[in-house]
């Protein structure tokens, strides 16, 4: 059984004009209002001004200009503010960068100073050591030769081996004190150099002095002390210089005395003066 809609339009029919509702979605259907022109729109009508005098138009005017100017003035501290504050901000930053490039060149600076300040004071520290060792060396060797006067004679010994085998005429020049001291410790060598044992007051003790013609042996104690002392870089002398003497004040010249007389008549030893 076949439904009407399966059917064939038939020619002439509405069907074949019309499409069925449910066969069509989304639609409304137009129904018309009037068939008469739209009312044409008036244009507007601008509000009447209120009737003023013009004493109050200068004066609404003139508030409104200082509405206007005080507006600006904000606007204007406003963009000065800011600028103000970001060139403030900009000063800042490179106030403190030339600040941070100072003050690590001054902290370099003082750096260098401390490091050089080190340096010489290690080196005076190191001068002062050194004298004070040599300082206590010397006195040592004082308390050595006043302990032990006899070690004069190895002295001898060593400066008389030194001199040339070739020469002739030795004189050994000792402190009178150390003459007896080399001739007993040293009078072996002496005797197959054929030297002689002299006396001098200019030698100090522990110390002589060896002569020749082929030359001469200088065996102080202050030259070998000195030859020492330069090694170590400190030249210490043997014997310290003598402090100078206070001077004395000048004593005022007496006042001559006051001149008295004398009488001399009765003194026997001289010759009266009556024939």
């Amino acid at each position: 059984m076949t439904s009407s809609s399966d059917r064939p339009p038939r020619p002439g029919s509405l069907y074949a004009r019309f499409i069925p509702r449910e066969e069509l979605q989304g639609f409304t259907a137009w129904m018309p209002t009037s068939f008469e022109p739209p009312a044409p729109v008036e244009a507007a009508t601008p509000a009447p001004c209120p009737d003023i005098s013009v004493v109050e138009h200068e004066v609404l005017l003139e508030a409104a200009r200082a509405a206007a100017l005080e507006e600006g003035l904000a606007q204007g501290r406003r963009q000065g503010y800011e600028e103000g504050l970001r060139e403030g901000m900009s000063a800042l930053e490179n106030f403190k960068r030339q600040h941070a490039v100072q003050l690590e060149a001054q902290v370099g600076t003082l750096l260098q100073s401390i490091d050089t300040q080190f340096q010489g004071l290690e080196e005076t520290m190191a001068q002062a050591v050194a004298e004070a060792a040599t300082r206590l060396a010397r006195a040592m060797l004082r308390t050595e030769l006043h302990s032990r006067p006899e070690a004069v004679a190895t002295v001898a010994q060593e400066a008389v081996a030194a001199m040339l085998a070739g020469a002739r005429r030795l004189r050994v020049l000792v402190h009178p004190e150390d003459e007896a001291l080399v001739q007993a410790g040293a009078g072996l060598l002496l005797e197959s150099r054929s030297a002689r044992v002299l006396s001098s007051p200019t030698i100090a003790r522990g110390g002589c002095v060896v002569e020749s013609e082929l030359g001469r042996i200088d065996a102080r104690i202050e030259q070998r002390w000195a030859q020492a002392t330069q090694l170590l870089g400190v030249p210490l002398p043997w014997n310290e210089p003598a402090a100078a003497a206070p001077a004395r004040p000048v004593a005022a010249p007496a006042a001559p005395a006051p001149s008295a007389e004398v009488d001399l008549g009765d003194d026997p030893a001289l010759p009266s003066s009556g024939a």
